[in-house]
């Protein structure tokens, strides 16, 4: 890991401000740089967070414009608002892919050798425009995809057959949204088929029965809108996955995330953005890893793909 690192965030609303206080308590930078079309609202989250850092790892956290983040080893995209009530999700994309087309041209004029990872919603498709705006190379911009998906799954999991979460491994493929599918043949508790464990359990924990997978994915599918109607905005995970992505990206770790990335024939899919396993570390995404899917499996995944392909197709890039 280099022993200094810059990371700038685009958008100082609640996500990026949010990404912005998750990477300061865990020591991810030794710069951060808040830009947002509101300079006061930059400033002030600025103001607020460095004043914490005497009593967290030191760095240096201001508010700037877009020539302030050169230098940049990470630049994390928050532009953009979130789904408002009668908007359509086509709406949704081409207001924020316009944002898109604005700003990232300036982004990268100034911080052409950084890694951009993507959050701004619907975060497939914007990843997909982020790529097609810049040119840059595909391992160098992504998407956060189904990562926090992934974990709402593992969390859901693991409360099941009371096991540490960090013990579940099961991913959400395809889209960040209701399209999204669980490839329930991969999922594995300590290494072990999840069929498998619940078997073992239901002969000695009494109250242990099987998973309802639809009901499962149903609540997934459903969480992050009912935060959404009891607070208001979702920040806090997705603030979380964000610092995990920078973590991994600093020190090089080769880690395996469901992200969303340019896809080349995995799954016979080709020219879009979603999520299926990449392996992440210094460079960006490198390698995709697309294991074998059952057959209802992977009809799930051919609509996820054939959304975000007919959203894409219906876009003004």
């Amino acid at each position: 890991m280099k022993k200094t690192s810059k990371i700038s965030i685009l958008g100082a609303g609640n996500v990026g401000a949010t990404i912005a206080y998750t990477l300061m308590l865990e020591g991810r930078a030794s710069e951060m740089v808040l830009v947002d079309i509101n300079r006061n609202k930059a400033k002030g989250e600025a103001m607020d967070l460095i004043q914490c850092t005497a009593l967290c790892p030191a760095a240096d956290i201001y508010a700037g414009d877009y020539p302030d983040i050169a230098g940049s080893d990470i630049v994390i995209v928050t532009l953009g608002g979130g789904r408002k009530p009668g908007q359509s999700r086509i709406d949704l994309a081409q207001g924020n892919v316009n944002i898109i087309k604005s700003a990232m041209p300036q982004a990268v004029k100034y911080a052409p050798n950084a890694i951009y990872v993507v959050v701004s919603n619907p975060v497939d498709i914007v990843t997909y425009a982020t790529l097609k705006v810049t040119g840059l190379p595909e391992n160098r911009v992504f998407g956060s995809g189904t990562l926090l998906d992934s974990s709402r799954l593992r969390e859901m999991i693991a409360r099941h057959v009371n096991v540490n979460p960090k013990n579940v491994h099961a991913y959400v493929f395809g889209e960040h949204g209701d399209s999204s599918m669980v490839p329930w043949s991969l999922t594995s508790v300590g290494g072990i088929p999840l069929r498998t464990v619940l078997s073992s359990l239901r002969k000695k924990t009494p109250g242990i029965t099987d998973i309802d997978r639809a009901k499962v994915e149903d609540s997934m599918h459903r969480s992050g809108g009912e935060i959404i109607r009891l607070k208001g905005a979702t920040y806090y995970a997705i603030a979380v996955a964000a610092s995990k992505i920078c973590r991994n990206i600093l020190r090089n770790t080769n880690s395996v995330m469901t992200l969303s990335g340019m896809l080349h024939g995995e799954y016979g899919f080709d020219g879009i953005c979603m999520s299926i396993p990449f392996i992440l570390n210094r460079e960006g995404i490198g390698n995709s890893i697309a294991p074998p899917l059952q057959d209802d499996e992977m009809e799930k995944l051919r609509a996820s793909a054939g959304l975000l392909k007919n959203t894409i197709e219906k876009l003004d890039l």
